[in-house]
């Protein structure tokens, strides 16, 4: 049997994984693609899928044998979220990992106001009592994610006030993790904020949004009872509609604010901007 690469890449069937897993294979990076599902996974040179789940350790420890480097994308949002990722980063360590990157949050904190960024602090935790060398990766909002925030009537609803935050491409992410992964060994337990190269507000933004997209958005300031009671017809789990809420009040408390030069450190170029990403995503 070939022996398996030595870089192992998770949620390549997803958008930031997806992303920097292409990147990996354009460099002639090999990777070990981990997925649930070995059908999905992308078709790349030198990727080979492996399935694993974050929930299940006896299968990610199988699957991490041999792995010097694991790329760990925070798994999707759900209740035990933090019960996946305590299983899967003890099974990396049992596994013999040397090294993980690890996808976090900007300003993750034991009390932070985003409530899944607290579950995001309690991972970075795990990760450093874990053995393992390790490099975090703490992402602030994705400006990707924008666009997506307004609903059928052009109204973007939540309770952030005039705060601010420095949000980033997920693509600048991805390069920056490319970096990372590229080199391990130089970025030994250091921890990234990686922003956008500017503050902005989210009625700066339905200006942006309105310009790049040819679509009218507004910005509407919700009271936090109003943003409850705007998101009870979903029908959603309360740990969920806390979560999105939450994102709002993070940026109303100033908890997301604050550009830095991580994105610049690491790959040498400045982050997209707002317009500059509309504007790149409209040329693709």
């Amino acid at each position: 049997m070939a022996t398996l690469p030595e870089l192992a890449v998770t949620g390549s069937t997803g958008q930031l994984g997806g992303q920097v897993a292409r990147l990996l294979s354009a460099v002639g990076s090999p990777q070990r693609l981990l997925v649930r599902d070995a059908r999905r996974a992308p078709e790349l040179d030198g990727a080979v899928p492996v399935v694993a789940s974050y929930a299940d350790p006896a299968q990610s420890r199988a699957a991490l044998a041999g792995v010097k480097t694991l790329f760990m994308v925070s798994a999707a949002e759900a209740e035990d979220r933090l019960q996946q990722h305590y299983a899967f980063v003890d099974a990396a360590a049992e596994a013999g990992v040397q090294h993980i990157v690890y996808t976090s949050f900007f300003g993750a904190a034991p009390r932070c106001t985003f409530t899944l960024g607290r579950d995001h602090y309690a991972t970075e935790e795990r990760i450093k009592a874990s053995g393992m060398d390790y490099t975090i990766l703490r992402d602030n909002f994705y400006l990707d994610f924008l666009p997506l925030l307004a609903g059928e009537d052009g109204v973007i609803r939540g309770p952030a006030g005039d705060g601010v935050m420095a949000a980033v491409a997920r693509a600048d992410i991805a390069r920056s993790a490319l970096t990372v992964l590229s080199d391990p060994a130089l970025h030994v337990g250091r921890s990234y904020d990686l922003t956008g190269p500017e503050d902005i507000s989210l009625s700066a933004a339905a200006e942006l949004l309105t310009a790049g997209t040819g679509r009218t958005i507004n910005y509407h300031n919700e009271t936090v009872e109003e943003a409850y009671a705007s998101r009870k017809p979903y029908g959603a789990p309360p740990w969920q509609v806390d979560a999105w809420v939450s994102t709002y009040t993070a940026i109303a408390a100033g908890e997301l604010a604050g550009p830095t030069s991580a994105v610049h450190e690491l790959t040498g170029r400045e982050p997209l901007g707002l317009a500059e990403f509309l504007a790149e995503a409209h040329t693709l």
